[in-house]
């Protein structure tokens, strides 16, 4: 003896939900009708529909906004990656914040899930030295890369790059940059 269709069952739970919480167009949405909606008011009716082997209903997918659903996936993952890149490169929580929106408690739990040390104080200032460097290696990468310096994205993604580079902190990179930049140096 075969088992009702999964489908059916699927269908007719969804439109008993639907039409519970006062959801009458979706149910129309799915393709019901008036005289469909009210077989559903009668719990033998319902049986026959859900208890069907054979299909009475069909999946259509929608592959543009199923595409959009995945590259968002995709975003999503993209972004915790950047995220956890710029926390392991010496990030500040307001970079974080004012790139991600994340509060100061999610970047919290990012750090503790990351393993890394709880920050305290202020970074050190660059030396000399390694203010020269940085500005050498940032002018020749803008040029290189073409990046325009309000390209917030570009440069963010530049800092982590040089912050690898140099073993600086990515909070201090970018707060030169930011300077650099304001001056409208390159």
């Amino acid at each position: 003896m075969s088992a009702p269709h999964p489908l059916n069952q699927a269908v007719i739970a969804q439109a008993l939900y639907d039409l519970r919480n006062g959801q009458l167009r979706r149910c129309k949405a799915m393709g019901f009708g008036e005289q469909e909606l009210d077989a559903l008011k009668h719990p033998a009716l319902v049986s026959v529909l859900a208890n069907s082997k054979v299909s009475w209903c069909s999946v259509k997918v929608n592959r543009d906004v199923l595409q959009r659903l995945l590259r968002q996936g995709q975003d999503v993952d993209k972004e915790i990656e950047t995220v956890d890149r710029m926390l392991r490169l010496g990030a500040s929580t307001e970079m974080v914040s004012q790139f991600y929106g994340l509060t100061h408690q999610e970047v919290a739990l990012r750090r503790e899930i990351l393993g890394l040390p709880k920050r305290k104080g202020r970074w050190p200032v660059l030396t000399e030295a390694q203010d020269t460097t940085l500005w050498e290696r940032w002018r020749t990468y803008v040029k290189q890369r073409g990046i325009a310096l309000n390209d917030d994205v570009a440069m963010l993604q530049l800092t982590m790059d040089l912050a690898e580079e140099l073993s600086l902190p990515v909070s201090v990179i970018w707060a030169a940059i930011r300077e650099w930049a304001q001056q409208g140096l390159a």
